[in-house]
């Protein structure tokens, strides 16, 4: 699940098959075919007319596979028109049977002998080589110089070599002994018995033998650490975020839901890393040392939908950080009436403040970058959904599980995703006649024209409106209006963009359903792309009105603290997000559910629009990066939005909406929406934010950057100090300039990123080239096998055929004689 697929237990160890390890298999199969050839060649290749006679009745009753009758056929279905409809005959069913893949597998006895002379060599091998790592770890079966027991004898010494590796295997360490039991092709039962022979034969021998009290107090400790190091693991399992609720989610509504709730979790993570560095570098400081601000009256209703009045001289925002060095004396003087005290601790809150935004930016993209990389190798596989269907039914379920509610989640779990792969193998390309596809063009040409159009009326909308309210600003700020009703019209844009997002998705789906899309994956696809679309657009106007219109005239609206009135902005615009996105969940979901099965009388419910959904996730974390810088806590809000929307986001899901009509598997969502959470989302914040330390002038009574030119001074200032205080490190200027005033390093930076995220993608590609190639080549042997088979059947017709004739020409010369 790609994503479920993804909850395996710590207690399972993996012993993967390497590729390198096929060619044993192969060299196998040719000296197994070498070794038995003369024991089948008198009874397989030699073809006599006797033999042919006596088995001819035989012959008759055996036939090949049943397979539909079929009217037509190509090339190669001709080809091999004898494996599918004609009747094999004696000669050729004991070929089929003598070949290793029919034969591989199937001789216990042989299995036992082969496994019984590696642990002998492995046991004489010990001294040199004591560990199994460094032993070959192909577990396919090679049956080299192994014949089939078949009789008494045979099956004596089958059982006698089995007792012999019985003990063999007790005499193993026990990591070996559990390598070695889990390679061999035998079935469970016969794996747990020998497992199970193997530990009785071994407490006996301990129980009889005379071991030192050290030793066996050694042995007890390994195996307690070993055992609390498991319920360790397990237990840290456990403790992963919503695991239960994910797993309810993809059980019931399948991978495309599940990577939105997946994508939510990411966005907390990254949210509570932001909150963590800034509040323990730029909040604790700060509140330990307040500063001195007026007392503001506080309406606490319309406070917490603003941000603003007592929110406004808090640490939320960016205006209340001091911009001297914090100091012990600073705090001793509060509490002793301004005692002059000397201390050699200092904190410089003005380069705190400038590093901490930097290293936060260059840490979150240094994890975009690489989680982006990683989901590209796990989601640009290749994978067959034919292979996945056979190894999600076969050896998908884990037998560990013992809970009822367990077991239920992972039946549901593995039966959605059977029903996603059955649906994606059954999935066909659909060819329209040409004036079909032509109407079919017109009608997406006309569906992006409409979502352009409408796109492009709401950006010019709110572009007009927020140079309406601008203005309205500044009247309210000339004519001396009451604060309250300043702060309630600085509710109208944030209301009037989050209604266009919640809205226009709609229209956008509305239309889509026009244009009749048959792949599922593809309509989520496009409803992403357009409501992406939208979203940088907004976005592009509310950064031109917040870094264009308010920096460069704050006085006229009769804001002291430019930077604060931006935070604020950023708050009210988040809160009315998550207020829309509860208004929609409400109306959309809940409301529309009644309104189908009360009203309309069905049962249908609404389907989760999971383009939606993750586009308002981008867009808020989108805000929450922008505001860092302006508000040090918006982070936190960000977290508690997330937190709360994960909880009623799946409660509405499970009480309103139903699972997909079409079934598809979303095998490549998770890596779409951490690449548009990179480039539009982080990279777009991380331009405007560089935009702002290194152009826009602070303000001039707030904020720890009061009196320079521009943040970024503060850096530059702090490296001078260091130079004239201290001689040694004036090479500090250098690197400074050369670094961090210097633009050319952030984009080799940002080149450097991009080429390893290009390289990654490359490699990935080549990789999945050569799985290409090797299932074709697999393909092709398999065709080279059933063209052997054909041109053996052909040959022993016509060797009937000619033996018949003679068989004729004989009794004909008889009876004329």
């Amino acid at each position: 699940m790609a994503a479920g697929n993804s909850f395996q237990s710590p207690h399972r160890i993996i012993d993967l098959e390497s590729p390198a390890d096929e060619f044993g298999v192969h060299d196998s199969f040719s000296q197994l075919i070498n070794e038995q050839n003369h024991d089948l060649h008198a009874d397989v290749i030699e073809m006599t007319a006797l033999d042919q006679k006596e088995e001819e009745d035989d012959v008759m009753g055996l036939e090949g596979p049943m397979f539909c009758p079929v009217t037509e056929f190509s090339d190669e279905q001709q080809q091999t028109d004898s494996l599918i409809g004609e009747r094999w005959s004696s000669d050729t069913l004991r070929v089929l049977s003598s070949m290793p893949s029919r034969t591989i597998g199937r001789s216990r006895g042989a299995i036992i002998s082969q496994y019984y002379n590696r642990t002998m060599q492995l046991r004489r091998r010990r001294q040199s080589r004591p560990s199994i790592q460094h032993f070959p770890r192909s577990a396919r079966p090679s049956i080299r110089g192994y014949r089939v027991e078949i009789d008494g004898a045979g099956f004596e010494e089958g059982e006698s070599k089995r007792e012999r590796l019985v003990n063999n295997l007790q005499n193993l360490s026990v990591s070996d002994r559990v390598r070695m039991l889990r390679a061999m092709p035998l079935c469970l039962a016969e794996k747990k018995e020998l497992r199970m022979l193997a530990m009785n034969k071994v407490e006996h021998s301990l129980s009889q033998s005379q071991i030192p009290c050290c030793s066996q107090f050694k042995y007890y400790i390994i195996t307690a650490v070993r055992h609390g190091w498991f319920n360790w693991l397990s237990f840290l399992s456990s403790l992963q975020l919503w695991q239960t609720a994910l797993k309810c989610v993809g059980g019931r509504f399948g991978t495309g839901v599940l990577s939105y709730f997946v994508f939510l979790r990411t966005l907390v993570f990254f949210n509570v890393f932001l909150f963590l560095v800034t509040g323990l570098l730029l909040v604790v400081p700060q509140a330990v040392t307040p500063p001195h601000h007026e007392q503001i009256t506080s309406t606490w209703g319309l406070e917490i939908l603003t941000g603003a009045g007592y929110f406004s001289e808090s640490l939320l925002y960016y205006g209340y950080y001091s911009n001297h060095t914090l100091s012990r004396c600073s705090w001793m003087a509060q509490s002793e009436n301004g005692t002059s005290c000397t201390s050699s601790f200092s904190y410089n809150m003005p380069l705190v403040y400038f590093f901490t935004i930097g290293a936060v930016f260059f840490v979150t993209c240094i994890i975009l970058v690489y989680s982006m990389s990683k989901s590209f190798g796990q989601s640009f596989r290749i994978d067959k959904s034919k292979g996945l269907l056979a190894i999600k039914v076969l050896s998908s379920w884990d037998f560990k599980v013992s809970k009822k509610t367990s077991v239920r989640l992972q039946r549901e779990n593995i039966g959605t995703q059977l029903k996603e792969l059955v649906a994606e193998v059954n999935r066909q390309e659909l060819e329209f006649p040409v004036l079909q596809r032509l109407w079919r063009i017109f009608i997406h040409m006309l569906a992006w024209i409409m979502c352009l159009g409408s796109t492009l009326f709401c950006v010019l909308a709110v572009y007009y409106f927020s140079e309406y309210t601008y203005m309205n600003l500044k009247k309210l700020a000339s004519s001396n209006s009451s604060v309250s009703l300043k702060d309630a019209s600085q509710l109208a844009l944030p209301v009037m963009v989050s209604s266009i997002n919640l809205l226009l998705p709609g229209f956008f789906n509305a239309v889509a359903w026009m244009e009749e899309y048959d792949s599922p994956s593809v309509l989520n696809y496009i409803s992403i792309s357009r409501n992406l679309l939208l979203k940088v657009s907004l976005l592009g106007v509310l950064c031109y009105h917040w870094l264009g219109r308010v920096p460069s005239d704050p006085e006229s609206l009769g804001v002291q603290c430019w930077e604060s009135f931006v935070g604020q902005e950023l708050y009210r615009f988040l809160l009315m997000d998550f207020i829309f996105s509860l208004l929609d969940t409400f109306c959309g979901e809940f409301l529309w559910r009644l309104f189908s099965q009360k009203a309309l009388k069905r049962k249908r419910k609404p389907v989760f629009d999971i383009a939606r959904n993750v586009l308002e996730l981008i867009y808020g974390q989108t805000l929450a990066w922008l505001g860092v810088l302006f508000s040090p806590l918006l982070p936190a809000v960000q977290m508690m939005k997330l937190l709360l929307l994960f909880n009623i986001k799946k409660v509405s899901l499970m009480m309103n909406c139903q699972a997909s009509g079409k079934p598809w598997r979303a095998c490549q969502m998770t890596t779409i929406f951490i690449t548009l959470l990179c480039f539009p989302s982080f990279l777009s914040a991380a331009v405007c934010v560089t935009y702002t330390m290194w152009t826009i002038k602070p303000s001039i009574s707030c904020g720890p950057f009061r009196g320079l030119n521009t943040m970024f001074q503060a850096g530059k200032l702090w490296v001078k100090h260091l130079a004239k205080t201290n001689s040694d490190l004036t090479w500090l200027t250098w690197v400074h300039t050369s670094l961090v005033e210097n633009p050319l390093f952030l984009f080799l930076s940002a080149g450097v990123f991009l080429i390893v995220i290009y390289f990654h993608s490359q490699v990935v590609d080549g990789q999945r080239k050569i799985i290409e190639l090797l299932q074709e080549q697999i393909e092709n042997e398999g065709d080279d096998k059933k063209f052997l088979i054909t041109r053996l059947q052909d040959i022993h017709e016509q060797r009937r055929a000619i033996s018949s004739r003679r068989v004729r020409g004989t009794s004909e010369n008889t009876s004329n004689s």
